[in-house]
C-alpha cells in the first residue's frame, strides 16, 4: 500500500508560478512510476505529467509542456510539479498518482494510487 499526500496548491494569479509536492509513503514507494494529473469543474480528469521510478524519464500532456517539470527526490520520497506562466485554464485540482509501471501513468492513466487532491486556481 502506497499513500500520497498533495501540498502546495493555491490561488495564483495568471502568469505566476506553484510548485505542488507529494510526499509517499508505504512499501517500496520509491519504486513507483509516479505522474500527476488534473480535474476541472466539469471536466474529465486528465494526465498532466509522469516520471519514471529512476526519474531517468519524463512526460509531459501538450498543454502544460514547456511550462510545467515534473522532478522526483527519491530521498525524501517525494515528487514535485514546477509550474510556471500559469493560465486561468490550468485551474483544477491536481492529483498525485503512483503506478507500478511508467505506463500505468503516462499512457493507460491508470495508475494504482492516488492522493487526495489539491486545489489550484489562477485568477485572470
Amino acid at each position: 500500500q502506497v499513500q500520497l499526500v498533495e501540498s502546495g496548491g493555491r490561488l495564483v494569479q495568471t502568469g505566476g508560478s506553484l510548485r505542488l509536492s507529494c510526499a509517499a509513503s508505504g512499501r517500496d514507494s520509491s519504486h513507483y512510476a509516479m505522474g500527476w494529473f488534473r480535474q476541472a469543474p466539469g471536466k474529465e480528469r486528465e494526465f498532466v505529467a509522469g516520471i519514471s521510478w529512476s526519474g531517468g524519464s519524463t512526460a509531459y500532456a501538450d498543454p502544460v509542456k514547456g511550462r510545467f517539470t515534473i522532478s522526483r527526490d527519491s530521498a525524501k520520497s517525494t515528487v514535485y510539479l514546477q509550474m510556471i506562466s500559469l493560465q486561468p485554464e490550468d485551474t483544477a485540482v491536481y492529483y498525485c498518482a503512483a503506478g507500478q509501471t511508467y505506463g500505468s501513468v503516462v499512457a493507460t492513466a491508470t495508475p494504482h494510487y492516488w492522493g487526495q487532491g489539491t486545489q489550484v486556481t489562477v485568477s485572470s
